[in-house]
């Protein structure tokens, strides 16, 4: 329970950094941040489950990466007081976070 909740929050966190940094991202603050981070977390484990595994995060490839982008860009809709993306922030969101979980361990996140 601990380690999901430290998932989450860290999550948060490079969604604000990714919302710092990008255009066509914008995070309302920590808690609209961990709200889209838990928003896109059961996105991403729903399409996960309808797909398979070749959508997974730790699949790299290229259908990973657009069923990432789509699912940080449909978040939006379920978090819309909290984060607004647009199509090419959602494409560079999804690359920075791709490129930070290459780096980062699943264990630490």
């Amino acid at each position: 329970m601990l380690g999901a909740a430290i998932r989450f929050v860290v999550s948060a966190l490079v969604l604000m950094l990714v919302g710092w940094l990008l255009p066509g991202i914008t995070v309302a603050g920590f808690t609209g941040a961990l709200i889209a981070a838990v928003v896109i977390a059961i996105l991403g484990f729903i399409a996960e489950n309808l797909m398979g595994k070749r959508v997974s995060p730790q699949s790299r490839g290229l259908v990973g990466f657009i069923t990432a982008a789509v699912v940080i860009y449909l978040a939006q809709f379920i978090v819309p007081n909290f984060l607004s993306v647009n199509i090419l922030g959602a494409l560079l969101a999804a690359l920075v976070i791709g490129v930070i979980d290459a780096f980062v361990p699943t264990e630490l996140r």
